[in-house]
């Protein structure tokens, strides 16, 4: 087996590559299960210090030899609670990656940073990759946040962020979907236990705010990390005639399908939320998927976006060891 340091680029930060060797071999190629010992000390060795590893060449295509991968850590893959995308369930902890149209960027987002509570580790699976473009572009964390103002990250992490979500009416993803259930008091009860403010509106639709972190703190390295989806969730993320169109319709800020504000309520500057997405930009790495890649991401050190793609993609996602606000759970 191989294991080679690579930078894809065109941004800073590394990928440890594994490939088996012979790369093909005469019954074909092997398994990853077959060589989990050894990918278990590749991964145990590498993930949290260059925090991804990409295994490329392997015997793996499809959710059930995916899922039997990821599950073979140890740690049981999570449910895709509190989501803020749609997705399929596929069962059994995988998930298809987002499911927004192929012309749509999904900009670089560590995964559900914009909660309390988030998966360490992810795994990305590519069963077809795109004709053209749909890459998955990751970033590392510790470069973006050492490359952040350190005025712009003080304040940050001192004042928190507030994410607001208005659910669906036909904007946004609805709450059914999100909390996985129709049962009010279950919503109110994964609230209460999770520190989110929900309201029942006229309409019967949702309303909910949760202050959290904008940075945080590695529960294993100890690495002050940027954490948050202010640029992502912000309405600046969207095209102008779309942010025209959904404030003539909401009204208010707060009334938005989603937003995010400061954790004492104040707006975020046009400035800051320039200033991160161009150091995200900087930090991006990209690579062409190819079909059987698996890309194992420390969620909290590594985050991952997506390019807009031609032509069928089929990309599945897992998730596991759960993190509440930098301990883990």
């Amino acid at each position: 087996m191989s294991t080679e340091i690579r930078e894809f680029g065109p941004g800073p930060g590394q990928v440890v590559q594994v490939t088996p060797q012979p790369v093909v071999a005469l019954d074909g190629p092997p398994t990853l299960l077959s060589r989990f010992d050894r990918i278990a000390e590749i991964v145990d060795r590498h993930l949290l210090r260059e925090g991804a590893i990409l295994f490329r060449g392997f015997d793996v295509l499809g959710e059930q030899p995916f899922q039997a991968f990821a599950a073979a850590f140890g740690d049981p893959l999570l449910e895709y609670r509190f989501g803020s995308t749609p997705r399929t369930d596929l069962g059994d902890g995988v998930y298809t990656s987002t499911e927004y149209p192929a012309h749509q960027v999904i900009p670089l987002h560590n995964e559900q940073s914009y909660t309390r509570a988030w998966p360490l580790r992810l795994w990305f699976h590519c069963v077809i990759p795109a004709e053209q473009g749909g890459e998955t572009p990751i970033a590392d964390s510790r470069i973006i946040y050492n490359r952040l103002d350190p005025a712009l990250r003080s304040r940050f992490a001192e004042k928190r962020l507030c994410y607001s979500r208005n659910y669906g009416g036909g904007l946004d993803v609805p709450w059914q979907k999100v909390f996985g259930t129709d049962d009010r008091a279950a919503v109110e009860a994964y609230c209460r236990d999770n520190g989110v403010q929900c309201e029942w509106k006229p309409d019967g639709d949702l309303r909910t705010r949760q202050i959290v972190q904008a940075v945080a703190d590695h529960p294993l390295t100890g690495e002050t990390l940027w954490f948050n989806q202010a640029h992502l969730f912000h309405v600046s993320n969207l095209d102008p005639v779309v942010q025209e169109a959904l404030m003539s319709i909401a009204g208010d800020p707060w009334n938005l399908p989603r937003n995010v504000f400061y954790g004492d309520g104040s707006p975020l500057e046009a400035s800051a939320l320039d200033e991160i997405r161009g150091v995200l930009d900087e930090c991006t790495i990209a690579f062409p998927w190819q079909a059987g890649d698996v890309l194992m991401l420390d969620n909290m050190l590594f985050a991952h976006a997506r390019s807009t793609f031609k032509g069928k993609r089929k990309v599945l996602v897992a998730m596991a060891r759960p993190v509440e606000e930098g301990r883990l759970a």
